[in-house]
């Protein structure tokens, strides 16, 4: 394809739909010829309407722009003409050549014909662990020039280039690589099978780089092992002056910090005398380094390894990816990190071999192994957490997760998981996460059992994932998807393969075929049964739920354990049919070709995990033991029973931690628990109380910067209508006056912080119906697609935008800068009192004589909405401000419990003007 001509076309338009009206305001061309940027054919174009407000704001093009241009009409054959022989190209051709095709149409000219090349599709494929494929994402990873983005000229030649770094990457690729990609690349939406055909012949001569090895024919990366690093002694700087001499070779401008020196005295301290110890540690010292320094010094004198545990991955890659490296200046010495995770995160490079043989795949399956495929020869670790694939490409990837330690002789070497295990004791730090900790406490041969310390940072959020360590969730889709997989001859793919097999080798006649169908039919009809009336059960309380959204918990359900019972007995039968049909196949191993022999593996794959789904079964709609657990079931009216969820969760998160904390002592290992929230008023040890961290260990607090929230402040708006005395469309509607009066004070950057989704969701209606905010980029969790990291990397993307989150946006995000002028509290964040988990233990409280509000649901409140605060200020340079519309915070006695926990700066109580007026000022000022 180096001899074609790419054009490569990008179109700035006042809308979506040429059908409906929206036309184009800018026309850009890039020609590419044998490697290199041609010509170029750029123009404004005249819509012969106005351009929309938010076009305005996202192309920076005015009508006096376009007032002068010429009318489409006026190009259009022009343009086709240019595009005669070409091969066409955009960054989503969906919507750029539609467009372009549908404005022909209506100009009378013949749509273009040809082949087409999707960059997005391209891109997926070459950069498989890119966070966004974005424009402006992707070229900025790859360095990609982008002045302007959402101007045609520069997007398209932006995507220019977006397609020249993708043929140079795939040059890079081993060949037998490409071939793979080939072979799968017949079956994409666009021509991208000419792209890696022309690769492939300049890469067939080739012979195998020394950094990768092959499995069965597929390339991978090999593992580089570094060394760890080991000294007899190296002195610890107790002195200060010794510790800035060494600060100051990272951080070169470093100003001394009194509590993070002093924090980093009490971490030697507790590793080297092999002790324990709680910290509360704000954001604002420079906790990370603080703790890294004294456990490197004591893994480079031990020869043993500190384990680092984090909550979010946000924590963990910072500290790989930005803290290390100051590490390693700060000591002179590279030291040695390996980051572990559980082994289902990685990839079972024999089980993606035997799905890669199968010959009917779907779309998404194809386009995610062909992304697998480039992502083998880029990844050191065979995380598959770094691939970036669809909702239907994740259903994939859960079929090649490693579920188990056997494997192949010849899978041994190549094996991702194993190799990073074994790295771990030669390492000076093992980064891992809280559920991989706990669940290592599990296992007869643990991984962290001879370490020089333990640091377990995100402390507070440890008792939440010792909880879902234990939770057993049943979900309708999730049953329902792998029951497809193995569902009837007529239905399935895999099963039709199966009785083929059965034919070749003349083993099963019709009655054992129709034994299988018919116990699975049987099971079926049982279990769709039984989710009828789980779908249809519907207790008193329920009906006080507002909104589609109900959760209850599964209360008062003897009168269905006979249909519980007989889907137990029905899916066990099934099995043991299953089964007995594996074991007579498995007979004839010897003689299947590699794609028998997949479809036999993918077999009894499926039929393990519906075997793990009949123990769930049982667990959560069986066992009558339910002491130390609740259970509870979720379900959206608007999509029944397809939403039905049911969760069985213990209500004491403390006995796995304690587990954990006995091995460590028994192990004389020292064990830091540090977090920016370990204290709230009334409550000095409440996060080492719910640990279950022993009351002798100390609980020690340091302090941020005497300047460090010397920018932010709190408002209290007196005149919001108090909660309880209002119906929630009347609280609503105040709320969205005060968020729209609000973002237009400050210009945007507000987090609207909800919680609950119903509330969220009403109040966005109400704000985008109003067409007050037009002029802002909403994003909203639960409404705008997305997980929630896009989310905020969308907001953050916008000088004029606000973010309306619920209970996971109150903590474990940062927005640097001037990302974010203000947190809007809705209403103070208490758990709802229908919500399942909090009936159970409050009734666990009030048969202990205790009060559940005063004990539970007040503590739990107030450190959410201390965290909430903390998504405010993240360095001493940020300003901004925390607005409360929740009037109880002001007019209850428990509010000053929820302000004696933020940090000492300024409450105003006022009106809302009055603080609009005061915002205003303020922004004005900083303009």
């Amino acid at each position: 394809m180096k001899t074609k001509t790419f054009a490569v076309v990008d179109l700035e338009t006042t809308g979506h739909s040429s059908a409906k009206g929206d036309r184009i305001i800018q026309i850009a061309i890039v020609f590419i010829r044998n490697g290199e940027i041609a010509e170029k054919f750029v123009r404004f174009v005249n819509p012969g309407q106005k351009i929309p407000p938010f076009i305005r704001q996202l192309t920076n093009i005015a009508d006096e722009d376009v007032e002068n241009a010429p009318y489409f009409e006026e190009i259009a054959e022009e343009v086709r003409n240019l595009l005669e022989e070409t091969i066409f190209v955009a960054h989503n051709t969906d919507f750029d050549l539609s467009f372009l095709q549908n404005e022909f149409k209506r100009c009378g000219l013949a749509e273009w014909s040809g082949r087409k090349i999707d960059t997005v599709e391209l891109s997926k494929i070459i950069f498989p662990s890119s966070a966004s494929y974005r424009l402006q994402d992707i070229a900025e990873d790859l360095d990609i020039s982008l002045p302007a983005a959402h101007r045609a000229d520069d997007d398209a030649e932006a995507t220019s280039e977006l397609l020249l770094a993708c043929q140079e990457k795939l040059q890079t690729l081993p060949s037998a690589t490409i071939e793979l990609l080939h072979k799968k690349s017949f079956r994409l939406k666009t021509d991208l099978s000419a792209l890696f055909y022309d690769a492939l012949k300049d890469a067939r001569n080739k012979s195998l780089p020394a950094e990768f090895s092959t499995f069965r024919g597929i390339p991978y990366r090999n593992i580089e092992s570094g060394n760890k690093v080991q000294i007899s002694h190296f002195d610890y700087p107790f002195d200060d002056n010794k510790k800035i001499e060494l600060l100051k070779t990272a951080f070169p401008k470093f100003e001394r910090r009194e509590s993070q020196f002093r924090f980093m005295d009490t971490v030697q301290e507790t590793l080297s005398e092999q002790s324990e110890i709680a910290a509360e540690v704000p954001t604002g010292i420079g906790k990370s380094i603080a703790y890294l320094i004294p456990a490197a010094i004591q893994s480079m004198e031990t020869g043993k390894p500190v384990v680092i545990s984090t909550y979010t991955n946000y924590l963990a890659d910072k500290i790989v990816d930005e803290e290390l490296k100051k590490l390693d200046l700060i000591l002179g010495a590279k030291l040695k990190a390996t980051v572990l995770k559980g082994r289902e995160q990685y990839i079972s490079l024999g089980k993606f071999e035997e799905l890669l043989t199968i010959s009917e795949q779907s779309y998404d399956e194809t386009f995610t192994i062909m992304q697998i495929l480039v992502w083998l020869t880029e990844t050191r670790t065979g995380d598959l957490e770094d691939l970036n694939v669809s909702g239907g490409g994740q259903l994939f990837v859960d079929r090649i997760r490693k579920r188990s330690n056997r494997m192949a002789p010849d899978e041994y070497q190549a094996d991702f998981h194993r190799r990073l295990v074994s790295e771990c004791s030669s390492s000076n730090f093992i980064i891992t996460n809280h559920s991989m900790l706990l669940a290592d406490s599990n296992r007869s041969n643990r991984i962290f059992n001879s370490l020089s310390g333990l640091i377990v940072d995100e402390a507070h959020q440890m008792g939440q994932i010792a909880i879902r360590h234990n939770e057993i969730v049943f979900s309708y889709t999730n049953w329902k998807y792998i029951m497809g997989q193995v569902g009837s001859e007529a239905e399935g793919q895999l099963l039709h393969g199966l009785f083929s097999l059965s034919d070749r080798f003349e083993f099963a006649n019709r009655s054992v075929k129709d034994g299988l169908l018919n116990s699975f039919a049987r099971f079926v009809e049982a279990f769709d049964y039984a989710t009828a009336v789980l779908s249809n059960y519907e207790p008193n309380a329920i009906r006080k739920q507002q909104g589609n959204r109900k959760v209850y918990p599964l209360t008062g359900m003897k009168s269905m354990k006979q249909h519980f019972n007989k889907v137990a007995v029905t899916i066990s039968n099934y099995i043991d049919h299953a089964e007995a049909f594996i074991t007579r196949l498995a007979k004839y191993e010897n003689d299947m070709s590699r794609s028998e022999l997949a479809y036999l593996s993918e077999w009894t794959y499926w039929i393990r995990e519906i075997k793990i789904k009949a123990g769930e079964w049982v667990e959560i709609f069986l066992d009558d033991d339910l002491q130390n657990f609740t259970v509870w079931m979720e379900k959206d009216l608007r999509s029944i029973p397809g939403s039905l969820v049911i969760v069985k969760s213990p209500l004491e998160s403390s006995i796995p931690i304690r587990k954990l904390i006995q091995q460590l002592n028994d192990d004389k290992t020292g064990i830091v628990w540090t977090s920016g929230t370990m204290s709230i008023p009334n409550y000095n040890r409440y996060i080492p109380e719910k640990l279950g961290v022993n009351d002798k260990v100390p609980l020690k607090t340091f302090e941020a910067p005497a300047d460090f929230y010397d920018g932010a402040g709190v408002y209290i708006v007196e005149d919001m209508p108090e909660i309880q005395r209002v119906s929630q469309t009347d609280y609503i509607e105040a709320v969205t006056d005060a968020v729209i009066r609000t973002v237009m004070a400050t210009g945007g950057r507000l987090f609207v912080l909800f919680t609950s989704q119903d509330m969220l969701r009403k109040t966005y209606d109400l704000i985008t119906e109003s067409e007050q905010l037009e002029e802002y980029a909403l994003f909203a969790q639960g409404i705008t697609p997305g997980s929630r990291m896009k989310l905020l990397k969308s907001f953050s993307q916008y000088q004029r935008s606000v973010l309306f989150g619920t209970s996971s946006f109150w903590e474990g995000v940062d927005v640097p800068g001037d990302a974010l002028s203000a947190v809007v509290v809705v209403r103070l964040p208490f758990t709802s009192p229908e919500d399942p988990v909090f009936k159970a233990r409050a009734s666990i409280l009030s048969d202990q004589g205790l009060n559940p509000f005063v004990h539970y649901a007040l503590p739990e409140a107030v450190m959410r909405l201390r965290q909430g605060f903390g998504r405010l200020i993240r360095s001493s340079s940020d300003k901004g401000f925390f607005i409360i519309l929740d009037r109880r915070i002001d007019t209850k006695s428990y509010g000053k419990q929820f302000l004696a926990s933020l940090p000492d700066v300024p409450v105003k109580k006022v009106p809302l003007q009055v603080m609009v007026n005061e915002l205003e000022n303020c922004y004005n000022r900083l303009v």
